[in-house]
């Protein structure tokens, strides 16, 4: 049985949020949404600018123009990335909040796997990580009040699954990154935390997912179902907003993977 969806509570009242990989219906999107419930600004960003111009339509509908906004990124270019975070300065005039939810998976047997497999893998999810998270850094840290980034990792970071060498990889090393930057970023009063999802699907999702591989991801589910987006959205939230504020280089799992 999914559980009612939990209304806003001004948890992030008057913060600035970016968000990339922020178009559609997936974790990005429900995170984007969660914070605007909560009462925060938001930057979303992906680098399919036809579903994000859709994705910011629907948001400005229903939360006004003035609190959200979009810019195209592809977190592989440090230049796009550096576009992002400075439109966030001069829309907004801060950023408070950084969620960095882009990755690419992919499945491929090592010994079959090209080193394009592996490069584009580890570019999009592990490099395109430190990208966002270096360039919040650079602007959290010349501000008072400091800030908070919430980086996006797997269950997969920990636990070994054939044809996902360069997916496991990538996301372990999202789970490091998240560790070594919040030692240093504490020196700037900002916390580092990531998120560590099991299977979160959605209807567009399941839709192209077969029927025996997500009958056989969903029985490692304690709960015998995948989370919705929205569940691992609202542990973002909670790791962006001050419930958290004693919390930082912590990998927080949201799943219900058998142990």
């Amino acid at each position: 049985m999914i559980p009612a969806y939990v209304p806003g509570h001004d948890l992030l009242k008057d913060r600035v949020v970016v968000i990339t990989a922020a178009a559609g219906a997936g974790i990005g999107g429900a995170t984007a949404r969660r914070c605007l419930e909560e009462g925060a600004s938001v930057l979303i960003s992906d680098a399919h600018e036809r579903r994000l111009g859709q994705s910011l339509a629907e948001l400005e509908k229903e939360f006004g123009a003035g609190r959200v906004a979009a810019v195209p990124c592809d977190v592989t270019s440090e230049e796009q990335v550096g576009r992002l975070y400075g439109t966030a300065v001069e829309r907004f005039g801060r950023v408070d909040v950084a969620v960095n939810n882009a990755g690419l998976g992919g499945t491929a047997e090592l010994a079959e796997m090209t080193d394009e497999q592996w490069d584009r893998v580890l570019d999009i999810t592990l490099t395109g990580t430190m990208r966002c998270t270096r360039a919040a850094l650079r602007i959290m840290r010349d501000r008072p009040g400091g800030g908070a980034i919430v980086n996006n990792a797997s269950v997969i970071g920990w636990r070994a699954q054939r044809g996902q060498a360069h997916y496991a990889a990538a996301k372990a090393g999202v789970m490091a990154l998240t560790r070594c930057a919040a030692l240093e970023a504490a020196d700037f009063g900002v916390r580092v935390n990531a998120v560590s999802p099991s299977l979160a699907m959605h209807p567009h999702l399941v839709k192209v997912t077969s029927a025996e591989l997500l009958e056989e991801l969903t029985a490692r589910e304690a709960f015998g179902r995948y989370a919705e987006p929205w569940e691992v959205a609202n542990v973002i939230v909670f790791l962006a907003c001050d419930y958290s504020s004693y919390m930082t280089g912590e990998v927080v799992s949201v799943s219900s993977q058998h142990a």
